[in-house]
């Protein structure tokens, strides 16, 4: 617990404004969260002063506006460049240092659910979670909705040894929860896919084949979402970092089997997806060329009436059965059979 001179001294967080991207600030001593609200100015001093006691401090923010995050990009010294990519929200997964705070951004990603695959079904939501992580302090900067953080606090907060370790334990809750979505979607994913090959390949299929663009396209924005994460995790996860804890470590080298899982998931789903989009081309181009035969088909019997209707229709004087009484109807009866001998044969060659 915190001194009673600090207690005393300690500003409490004021009511945030509408436009405000605070979520939660608290003060964390021996794994430990301390009660109250704090303002993230007083909970980094408290913090700093209780440092031998592995305090730091866990500011949440939900896309918080330039003004505030200037504010606390001042107060908790982080660099501009780093800030500017917290501000924005649209960066790839990455790891960089700053003197003393890394930067970890995060893509996150969801699965919409949806009663029927179509031509614009928004299949995966993404966002982005940006941490920085200090000596003394971890703030959490997210965009979206894709993974709210409020359950991996309240989770942690129930494991006081994984938390005494610091700001570094909640970087790995973090990208803990990340990863476990990653796969729930993954799983979610691999149901449409499934759905999807079964409706191209059933008999008589009239399946669009804009569904299929429409599910690759969400799924090439999973992978950007995935795949850039494995060398930030790498490492994380490598013997020559110092500055995440050993015993961290071991727990990232987890959230990398789950991610590495992720991605060989995403790569066969991609094999599938291709295959399922060349064999509906296939069947594209086979329903077209069943199509010809069959204009050329009707076609053809169509060119026996006309040669017969050409030749008379000529008017020679001296044609033969020209005169003939029973003419007509002979030549109609002659057009119907020839007609008819070639529709038969065409059904034999399945060309209709």
């Amino acid at each position: 617990m915190l001194s009673p001179a600090d207690a005393a001294n300690r500003r409490p967080l004021a009511p945030s404004s509408e436009h405000s991207g605070i979520v939660d600030c608290a003060v964390y001593i021996e794994g430990e969260r301390q009660p109250g609200e704090w303002h993230y100015a007083e909970a980094l001093a408290a913090a700093r002063r209780e440092r031998q006691r592995h305090a730091f401090v866990w500011l949440g923010l939900h896309e918080p506006s330039e003004a505030e995050m200037a504010d606390i990009a001042e107060t908790y010294g982080l660099h501009e460049l780093a800030v500017e990519d917290a501000v924005k929200g649209e960066q790839r997964p990455k790891l960089e240092q700053f003197g003393e705070v890394s930067s970890l951004v995060l893509r996150t990603a969801r699965y919409v659910g949806h009663g029927e695959l179509t031509e614009t079904s928004e299949v995966v939501e993404t966002g982005q979670v940006m941490l920085f992580i200090g000596p003394a302090f971890v703030i959490t900067v997210r965009h979206g909705d894709a993974s709210k953080l409020s359950p991996v606090r309240a989770d942690l907060e129930s494991k006081r040894e994984l938390l005494e370790q610091g700001p570094w334990a909640v970087a790995y809750a973090v990208t803990d929860r990340v990863v476990d979505l990653y796969v729930e979607v993954a799983d979610h994913v691999e149901g449409d896919l499934d759905a999807l090959e079964a409706e191209v390949f059933a008999r008589n299929s009239h399946g669009r084949i804009q569904r299929i663009y429409q599910m690759k396209r969400e799924l090439v924005e999973f992978k950007r979402a995935v795949l850039p994460l494995q060398r930030p995790l790498q490492t994380l996860t490598a013997q020559v970092n110092r500055e995440v804890p050993k015993e961290i470590r071991r727990y990232f080298r987890d959230v990398q089997d789950h991610l590495t899982r992720t991605v060989e998931q995403i790569n066969s789903y991609d094999d599938l997806l291709n295959s399922v989009l060349q064999a509906r081309l296939a069947q594209v181009t086979v329903d077209q060329n069943n199509d010809m035969r069959k204009i050329a088909a009707w076609a053809g019997i169509a060119a026996v009436w006309t040669a017969i209707a050409g030749i008379y229709g000529m008017n020679f004087k001296h044609m033969p059965e020209l005169d003939w009484t029973y003419g007509y109807p002979v030549v109609l009866a002659v057009m119907l059979t020839i007609s008819l001998a070639l529709y038969r044969l065409f059904r034999r060659s399945g060309w209709l």
